[in-house]
């Protein structure tokens, strides 16, 4: 006998148990994005390894420790993609539609890191992503945070908390740099391995280490505040300014860099101590220079991504018992199978016209009995019954699954009425 085959490590099945959960979180967020105006786009699950190595960084973790990269039967070299923003900005581009009305998008779908899988951490995750671009001030900032903040709030989770940084202008990073290459560099014989090889390709990633046995040298590391540009610290400023008169609660994180290099002047993360070692939820910022990085016009951006996982476990760790179920609405017990083509003509007329319907007309026989049970185990408000004589008579039996109510018997032409009062 062939040995069973498992899931993939740090990949995951969602069984129908879960699904009522995700669909909500899906369906909260997604109605929020429609509500500001953003429109959604939908971007391969493959691309070509060089959008994510020139976006990303060649010296970040995710390019040269996380990605899913092989080389096709072309010779070509192709990723499963490990975030969205990179394969939002080539598709803007290479459609045309930086300079459109199209500048306010979202995506949604699953993406891919060879990570070690912990809690709300998985190999393959599913990210609902947020884009806008070609709008430079601090308040389409302050406007995707806010849409965040409405997330939790629609979603009813609490406990999140709003981290917020200004990396500067480029020449401000380039500044700011130096300062960090030569603060490290003095104390190179307290770093570790990947912290050696970021010095010189990449100091700020330092500060962004999880290494316990760094944090008292990168707390006391310069700060991206002390090299701040005039024109960023403005930005900045209005940022908190908006964030305050919406009530929206912050602190300002000075070591906040965020993962990947293509990041400039607002970043953000919205953290919780409820995923133990995974506390980002949902983690974004500004990104001005892509686009042009890639043959675009210069165009300003700026985006997050949430991982779905981690908001459904914080919906399920909190024992919620107001997310919509999904159970049937109706089961159909056919008590007998001269009965089975009317029961399933009658099933039809009635998704026909009571669409949304939840229906299962029951399949695979069995006796009157057994039937019941599937029906209640369903989680049917009501069961309709044809047996023989319903079949004769050309009438269906309704039954109540959920109250002591008196079984009903309805003709065929009344059916669509009766069931349509009684569900509505």
């Amino acid at each position: 006998m062939a040995e069973h085959i498992k899931v993939i490590r740090g990949m995951h099945d969602t069984l129908p148990a879960s699904m009522p959960v995700w669909h909500f979180v899906e369906s909260t967020v997604i109605n929020i994005l429609n509500s500001y105006g953003y429109e959604e786009i939908r971007t391969p699950i493959l691309e070509k390894t060089e959008l994510f190595m020139h976006s990303i960084g060649e010296t970040s973790d995710i390019v040269t420790k996380e990605m899913y990269t092989f080389e096709d039967r072309n010779g070509d070299l192709l990723t499963m993609r490990p975030e969205g923003t990179a394969s939002c900005v080539r598709a803007i581009i290479e459609n045309g539609l930086v300079q459109s009305k199209h500048n306010r998008l979202w995506y949604y779908g699953p993406m891919f890191r060879h990570e070690r899988p912990q809690k709300g951490r998985l190999r393959q995750f599913h990210q609902i992503g947020v884009e806008a671009f070609g709008l430079p001030g601090p308040d389409i900032d302050a406007e995707i945070i806010m849409i965040c903040a409405r997330i939790w709030k629609d979603l009813g989770l609490t406990g999140l908390k709003l981290e917020i940084n200004s990396l500067g202008s480029s020449d401000a990073r380039l500044a700011y740099r130096e300062k960090l290459i030569e603060y490290f560099s003095d104390n190179k014989d307290a770093l570790d391995e990947d912290s050696l090889v970021r010095l010189d390709k990449n100091p700020m990633r330092i500060l962004d280490s999880k290494n316990p046995e760094l944090e008292k040298l990168i707390q006391s590391a310069p700060q991206m505040a002390d090299t701040l540009d005039e024109e960023s610290k403005e930005h900045f400023e209005l940022l908190q300014n908006i964030l305050n008169s919406v009530n929206i609660s912050y602190t300002i994180n000075p070591r906040m860099v965020r993962g990947l290099d293509y990041y400039n002047r607002t970043v953000f993360e919205w953290v919780t101590d409820q995923l133990g070692a995974q506390s980002a939820v949902c983690a974004g910022g500004r990104y001005d220079g892509m686009i042009q990085h890639f043959g675009g016009p210069p165009t300003p951006g700026i985006g997050f991504g949430m991982g779905l996982e981690r908001l459904t476990i914080l919906l399920e760790e909190s024992n919620r018992d107001d997310i919509p179920a999904e159970n049937a609405d109706i089961y159909f017990v056919i008590a007998t199978d001269e009965g089975i083509p009317t029961a399933m003509s009658l099933a039809e007329k009635l998704r026909d016209q009571l669409p949304g319907i939840r229906l299962i007309t029951h399949c695979g026989g069995g006796n009157f009995k057994k039937q019941f049970k599937k029906a209640d185990r369903s989680g049917a408000q009501i069961a309709l019954i044809l047996g023989k004589d319903e079949l004769e008579k050309q009438t269906v039996g309704i039954k109540s699954l959920r109250t002591e109510s008196e079984q009903q018997e309805v003709s065929w032409l009344e059916l669509v009425e009766k069931i349509r009062d009684q569900i509505s």
